[in-house]
């Protein structure tokens, strides 16, 4: 995958912003704020970060399957499916697309997404499967990464959640995904594997999948801000 610092076409570049450790809601709020803002030029992007430890319960979320969050905070948002976890050692790609522009239907942007994600765990020789009617990629069962999107005036937002290098403690407080006894599982007990290097084979993957000719690693100054 090419790689530009420069201008490229909107619909031929994939525009990066890493963003590093923050807080989910300041982040969730400017992904709305980018969706809202943006104009039929506006590049696509995705949004590389780590969150401290958070659950965020989908739009058609039960709270039956939030079972002792503890002093983690429960926050409610607008994507789909139920409640998952976030927290250091998580790899979180936010995929902000123009899916009419790519002419994409939501199917075959989770479809790639996933994609993306079998083809980094088979880097490390690991083996992911999806699981028919549960979104998501699966290593012998269970599950290693998450996906909840959004659209909004033909435009995606949220995205995919990829277990690396994390406390898997937290997971055992919910039902993750809606799932009672869902196992979940890390790339490290796999393979060993480095945070970066994990975003760096995601990002190409997922231009690939997507159908972007390049990939624009960007700054995010002024980007994320506390309301």
């Amino acid at each position: 995958m090419s790689q530009s610092n420069s201008s490229a076409r909107g619909e031929d570049s994939l525009r990066i912003q890493r963003l590093g450790r923050a807080e989910y809601e300041p982040v969730w709020r400017a992904m709305q704020r980018f969706t809202d803002d943006r104009t039929d030029a506006t590049p696509d992007e995705v949004w590389l970060v780590e969150h401290p430890p958070v659950f965020t319960q989908g739009q058609a979320g039960k709270a039956e399957h939030v079972i002792a969050p503890g002093d983690i905070p429960v926050v409610q948002v607008d994507r789909g499916g139920q409640v998952t976890f976030h927290g250091p050692g998580q790899v979180v790609a936010y995929v902000l697309v123009d899916i009419r522009r790519r002419r994409l239907g939501v199917r075959a942007l989770v479809r790639n997404i996933e994609e993306a994600i079998i083809r980094v765990l088979d880097h490390y020789g690991v083996s992911g499967e999806r699981v028919p009617g549960a979104p998501g990629i699966y290593v012998k069962g269970a599950k290693i990464a998450a996906l909840g999107l959004r659209i909004r005036r033909g435009r995606s937002f949220h995205g995919l959640a990829f277990n690396v290098d994390m406390d898997l403690e937290p997971f055992s407080r919910i039902n993750p995904c809606g799932f009672s006894g869902l196992e979940v599982t890390q790339l490290v007990s796999f393979k060993a594997a480095r945070m970066s290097d994990v975003e760096n084979l995601l990002v190409d993957e997922l231009a690939t999948q997507l159908g972007y000719a390049a990939v624009d690693w960007a700054p995010a100054a002024g980007r994320i801000k506390d309301d």
